[in-house]
């Protein structure tokens, strides 16, 4: 049993080595609002590709007001706007995200939240989705927040993004 244990700790430790390897970039792109005790972004280097896990967006413009207090669709439409930005920002396109997950206030807005969000991704494959109603987001007028995780190749941010990367704009 021992001997199990300590396979499973060394899997898991040679698994996720890259995290004590210094592979991971805590970001806050300067193309949205700088967040206050925590990161927009996370950038794991995966190799032949580059993970780029969201943090939760909502309907916050660079300034940091809200968009569109008490409409779900424009409250959407700010959201997608910054994870297109984070994205841009990172190298890749909307084409790279593979997941998203909704937590919204109101289900009866679903149809709003759908159409932005067809504008934004490839509907012939669209990402992994998940959608949770929840009681209430951190504050009574936002309506929305919607967190994505990218897949983005060395290829594709070679050509598009790696200069970025390494720029002051992608980082505060």
């Amino acid at each position: 049993m021992k001997n199990i244990l300590l396979g499973v700790v060394f899997a898991v430790g040679c698994t996720f080595g890259c995290f004590a390897q210094g592979n991971v970039q805590l970001v806050n792109p300067t193309t949205v609002a700088r967040p206050k005790g925590y990161s927009q972004a996370a950038v794991v280097d995966l190799g032949t590709c580059k993970m780029v896990i969201l943090s939760g967006q909502v309907a916050m413009d660079l300034q940091g007001n809200l968009v569109g207090k008490g409409d779900m669709e424009k409250q959407a439409e700010q959201v997608f706007q910054n994870i297109k930005a984070i994205v841009t920002d990172a190298g890749g396109t909307m084409d790279d995200v593979v997941r998203l997950g909704f937590y919204v206030t109101d289900l009866s807005g679903l149809a709003a939240v759908r159409a932005v969000r067809d504008r934004y991704v490839n509907t012939r494959t669209p990402p992994a989705s998940t959608l949770v109603e929840v009681a209430k987001l951190y504050r009574d007028d936002v309506l929305i927040e919607v967190e994505a995780t990218a897949i983005i190749t060395k290829n594709n941010y070679s050509l598009h993004g790696e200069a970025r990367m390494r720029s002051t704009k992608f980082f505060r």
